[in-house]
């Protein structure tokens, strides 16, 4: 195990570098620094000594990725990609555009982003799961059918509606709960509450079609046919075979997502107003803050190899069948 563990480390080194060194590459393609320059001083006519000072104090005077004029190690190490982007695996994020050091924004931001993230996960899961036993349990009946009919109508809403529908019925018309904004402490959970229950209302459709096509799937199997001429209630072949077999492609899905969760919701948080690490990525490609924008990236394909290495690591919690040994 621990060797399987060490070799999928290894592995993600690679695959970070490359997810690195194709981000810095698309961002200059579309922006020079002289660009980005006349964009940060926000001036429309920027002396070229102004821009060269710009350049000059965050480091973008020096070559992409190769230094002819230096010697030795210097060819590679003075560098823009070297200074800005190879120091993020020492846990270094450097400043942002603005001058703000981006770790303490992060630092600061995944409480906000947490906070919604985490009650959306749990409370979508539960409830998707629970409404797809359901329609399982119900299969080919009236309530499966048009439960089925619901979560295809769900499926076909687009996100957007979700919240601009429920900001608009749930805050301006019954005034339950404030249309945005964010407070920290025990007051926060009114401006939560909102988002919350649209980020699990508008994942439900998809998620209990996706666990009903799962459990259906597993029905089917022969030893649901054993057990059920053994005499077993349906009810226990459900919930206790069914669903415990289920777990494996449940967990494809499930654990991957846990380390995304912090990063944020881009639409949720930017429309809700919610200072958390999707808006704060949200206004970094707004502005071109590059430093913020490749940050951001290296985090997110960090936490999805995690993800990932978490998702084969849960196969053996609940299969015993499978192992690590090679």
């Amino acid at each position: 195990m621990l060797a399987y563990i060490l070799r999928r480390l290894l592995y993600a080194v690679p695959i970070l570098i490359g997810v690195n060194v194709i981000t810095f590459a698309l961002f200059f393609i579309v922006n020079t620094p002289d660009d980005m320059a006349r964009m940060q001083l926000g001036v429309k006519r920027v002396t070229a000594e102004a821009v060269a000072a710009w350049k000059s104090e965050r480091g973008y005077d020096k070559p992409l990725f190769v230094n002819t004029a230096a010697t030795g190690t210097g060819r590679v190490t003075d560098t823009i990609f070297f200074t800005q982007s190879a120091r993020m695996f020492a846990g270094d994020f450097g400043r942002a555009e603005d001058g703000r050091d981006i770790g303490h924004e992060i630092q600061s931001r995944m409480g906000p982003s947490l906070a919604i993230a985490v009650p959306t996960f749990v409370l979508g899961l539960l409830a998707s799961i629970s409404l797809a036993l359901l329609l399982a349990f119900f299969r080919a009946t009236a309530l499966d059918f048009w439960g089925v009919v619901l979560c295809v109508a769900a499926m076909s809403v687009s996100g957007l509606f979700y919240i601009i529908g429920g900001q608009f019925l749930i805050s301006k018309v019954w005034k339950l709960v404030p249309i945005s904004g964010y407070a920290g402490g025990l007051d926060a959970w009114k401006f939560l509450l909102l988002p919350v229950f649209i980020g699990v209302v508008s994942g439900l459709g998809a998620s209990t079609r996706w666990y009903r096509t799962i459990f259906l799937e597993e029905i089917g199997k022969d030893y649901v046919r054993t057990a059920r001429a053994k005499g077993l209630p349906e009810t226990l072949i459900l919930f206790h075979h069914v669903l415990r077999n289920a777990m494996i492609p449940i967990l494809t899905g499930v654990v991957a997502v846990i380390p995304l969760l912090f990063m944020g919701s881009l639409l949720t948080e930017s429309f809700f107003g919610i200072p958390g690490l999707g808006s704060y990525t949200i206004d970094a490609i707004n502005s071109q803050d590059f430093a913020v924008v490749r940050a951001m990236v290296f985090i997110g394909s960090a936490l999805y190899i995690v993800g990932l290495l978490l998702t084969d690591l849960s196969y053996a919690l609940v299969d015993p069948r499978i192992r690590f040994d090679r």
